[in-house]
């Protein structure tokens, strides 16, 4: 959604529809459940949609059109005949090869491959995905997870109080991440002038509630402003596959705000922190522990670590940097389209 002004900029008319409204992001950022009747309905305005073959140049999927049903339902999207692009900036295909339900393996386990196949091209949120992408789509580009700079920026006040904030932002999905590392969280508490700001881990996350532990209901209104709010970011993930699809949105919106971050080294996180220079790579408790307590007493470090980081996300992950190419990208395709429509 935020390339949409600078598409409209470069001359493309825009027409988007959401499988799920914003009703639904707000369950799923609190936790709760989600009527299925409503999910039924969307799935039935996709295929409508669809099967219409809608009249426009290009047509770009997010991830993919039609989530755990059989692929026959994503050739859909190639009955109008124009090119189609695919987006993707998690492992969605591990969803169905990696499902812990045998049916779903059976059933599912190349259920993007067609899809894949048939597009024009495929952006691809890092290298992991890219390189599933290259073995069925012809053209690929890795277009990472980027945030507007403009936006997320340091912060003018909200920090430097007497205890340094250490900031986590998710889901309640990625919340489980976080439980091998409170045990770590509470020690720090104990020893040093530090509280935990927890942003968007839903109500059944406050069951690992602890002093000094700060539960705050994501909002997309409030977003930066929680995320400016703290002094040091933290993205752990376990080294899973699933995990090292992840194209590292916390630590690029920490960063963007002039956050020193610290994180595990585990497949994007790697390329997108320099350990040592705008946060530390950990792996182990003890080391999260080390890393964290560096960062909590030494206010100066913090600063160098926290410019570092904003200078590599204006130059690698910004929007203002990766929207040209993107534009050029779907410009290439929709002209031939556009121009076979013309004669």
């Amino acid at each position: 959604m935020q390339y949409l002004p600078y598409l409209e900029q470069s001359g493309f008319e825009v027409r988007y529809q959401a499988l799920l409204g914003q009703d639904y992001v707000a369950n799923l950022a609190t936790g709760r459940g989600y009527s299925r009747s409503a999910i039924a309905r969307a799935y039935f305005e996709r295929m409508a949609l669809l099967a219409r073959a809608p009249d426009a140049d290009l047509i770009w999927i997010y991830a993919e059109a039609f989530p755990y049903l059989p692929a026959s339902f994503e050739r859909l999207a190639f009955r109008s005949g124009k090119p189609v692009v695919v987006d993707f900036d998690d492992a969605f295909f591990h969803n169905y090869d990696s499902s812990p339900r045998p049916l779903v393996r059976a059933l599912l386990a190349g259920k993007l491959q067609p899809l894949l196949a048939g597009a024009a091209a495929a952006c691809c949120g890092n290298e992991y995905l890219e390189r599933y992408a290259k073995r069925f789509c012809r053209r690929t580009m890795l277009l990472p997870t980027v945030v507007d700079t403009q936006l997320y920026r340091p912060g003018s006040n909200g920090r430097g109080g007497d205890e340094v904030v250490v900031g986590w932002i998710g889901s309640p999905s990625t919340w489980s991440y976080m439980r091998p590392l409170l045990s770590v969280l509470q020690s720090l508490r104990a020893e040093l002038p530090v509280r935990f700001r927890v942003v968007g881990a839903g109500t059944q996350a406050k069951a690992d509630a602890f002093p000094g532990l700060d539960f705050v209901t994501w909002s997309e209104a409030t977003e930066v402003a929680d995320v400016q709010a703290m002094d040091i970011g933290i993205m752990p993930l376990p080294d899973e596959e699933w995990a090292r699809g992840k194209s590292g949105y916390k630590l690029i919106q920490y960063m963007a705000c002039g956050l020193p971050v610290v994180a595990s080294p585990v497949g994007v996180n790697s390329t997108i922190v320099t350990d040592g220079t705008d946060g530390f790579l950990v792996t182990d408790p003890d080391a999260w522990r080390s890393a964290l307590k560096r960062l909590i007493v030494d206010a100066a470090l913090r600063r160098q670590f926290g410019r570092a980081a904003r200078a590599r996300i204006e130059a690698d992950y910004s929007l203002q940097v990766h929207a040209p190419r993107l534009v050029g990208l779907l410009q290439s395709l929709a002209q031939p389209a556009e121009a076979a429509r013309s004669r």
